[in-house]
């Protein structure tokens, strides 16, 4: 992590604190926790929301395979043209709420894992339903949503869509985070 980035966080919190949902960025040992979920010999294809200043990307971009097409979403600009100059290599959209739209732009049909930083509980219940669908879309079958959240509200939400593996709790994090590690679910 640069020395800019915990204040670039704070910044982007204090203009957005729904959007943003924490005053810095996640510690080493969430970003470990989450990408050490992932299969990384036989994925293919990932996306994470909300990449913020990297924190999460970082691990991804050290566990990705040089085939692997990595997806980038993050709507603060100054952070997203910063992930962009960090991993020119790793497309970088501004709506994860279009995720599906901007895999067929990259020609990338089925995701293996999505990754989230996004603090879901914060939006409207109308962009959190766009977004767990979307999410849902975008997996292949038995495909991993692996998303870290500040309180277990998410749980009765995300188990309509995806069997819930395990929740983590993460406690070497500003604040205590827990992973939900989640499987897609085909839906009749």
């Amino acid at each position: 992590m640069n020395s800019n980035e915990p204040i670039l966080f704070l910044k982007s919190f204090l203009q957005s604190p729904k959007h943003v949902g924490s005053i810095i960025p996640s510690s080493r040992f969430l970003a470990n926790k989450m990408v050490n979920q992932a299969p990384w010999l036989d994925v293919k294809a990932v996306a994470e929301l909300g990449s913020g200043t990297g924190a999460i990307t970082r691990y991804i971009h050290q566990q990705a395979q040089d085939s692997t097409h990595v997806l980038l979403f993050e709507m603060n600009e100054t952070m997203r043209n910063n992930l962009k100059t960090e991993y020119p290599a790793f497309p970088c959209y501004p709506d994860a709420s279009r995720l599906v739209e901007s895999m067929k732009q990259e020609g990338v049909e089925q995701l293996d894992c999505v990754f989230s930083g996004l603090p879901f509980f914060n939006f409207e219940s109308e962009l959190r339903n766009t977004l767990v669908d979307q999410i849902h879309k975008a997996l292949k079958p038995e495909g991993l949503f692996i998303a870290f959240q500040y309180s277990l509200q998410m749980k009765k939400t995300l188990s309509e869509k995806f069997i819930i593996e395990k929740i983590e709790l993460v406690p070497l994090n500003v604040p205590p985070a827990f992973v939900y590690v989640c499987r897609k679910k085909e839906t009749i």
